[in-house]
């Protein structure tokens, strides 16, 4: 009989891998980073714009709403918008679940804000619950967004793997969002090999660069069709996602075709 983590690896070694970008910093201050996702050409899934942490449990993380559409629109991010729209790709509005904590009418509120300025195909509920008590809270808001915006894409960011019952409900799931050191000796639950690549979606930072083809590796294996990593680390209390990684024309140049063991 065929284990489920091989029948996992084939499905993902089928599929060429895309990638996401969980959100650089404001356009402002990171304006490279936003001109870069303009080139032609670039296996791109979905770019978030809003900023904040993608689902990782920090230590010490604040209680504050990270991120958001702010409270009028921003020509820095519409001019980041605009281009990434018109090439098709996927642009994604940032909410803060909060791990459940955030009200209904503020997470909708925030949602018609991104639609009203931006124009975005979508959102990603950033720290969301995994646990079955939450599943009934995220249901609710994801057929209030989808009501909102019919067809909307929506990322479910847990940063690890929830109950199964969330795969019924986002378009995708973050199943992993962390360090390296935790990825390269990580494992995927059993349920997530009944379901495509493109369900799911690893974000993992301090990838040195000599273990790309590895963290590569990892992800077929595990199942994933969307990744980004980074050699960017959250030392110093730093957000690892608000840059590039320093080798992000190979890192770019190695999504595709599988990866030989």
């Amino acid at each position: 009989m065929i284990s489920p983590g091989y029948r996992r690896a084939l499905a993902a070694r089928k599929a060429p891998l895309r990638l996401a970008v969980p959100g650089f910093a404001h356009p402002l201050v990171a304006p490279a980073e936003w001109g870069g996702l303009q080139r032609a050409g670039l296996p791109l899934d979905w770019v978030v714009i809003g900023g904040g942490t993608p689902g990782e449990r920090t230590a010490g993380e604040p209680d504050g709403t990270s991120g958001g559409p702010g409270s009028r629109q921003d020509p820095y991010w519409l001019s980041a918008v605009v281009p990434l729209r018109t090439s098709g790709v996927r642009v994604l509005g940032h909410l803060d679940a909060r791990y459940g904590a955030r009200s209904f009418g503020e997470l909708l509120s925030d949602a018609q804000r991104y639609l009203n300025w931006y124009r975005v195909d979508g959102f990603t509920l950033a720290r969301c619950p995994d646990d079955e008590a939450g599943l009934s809270g995220i249901r609710r808001m994801a057929g209030a967004l989808r009501t909102l915006l019919d067809g909307a894409y929506l990322v479910l960011s847990h940063g690890t793997h929830p109950s199964p019952g969330y795969a019924d409900v986002g378009d995708q799931l973050v199943t992993y969002a962390g360090p390296w050191s935790g990825y390269r000796w990580s494992r995927a639950a059993e349920w997530t090999a009944d379901h495509p690549p493109e369900r799911f979606c690893h974000l993992v930072h301090g990838v040195p660069r000599t273990h790309l083809d590895e963290a590569l590796r990892v992800a077929r294996w595990q199942g994933a069709g969307t990744v980004y990593f980074t050699d960017r680390t959250d030392r110093d209390a730093l957000d690892p996602w608000e840059s590039l990684p320093g080798y992000w024309d190979d890192f770019v140049s190695r999504i595709g075709p599988g990866v030989s063991e």
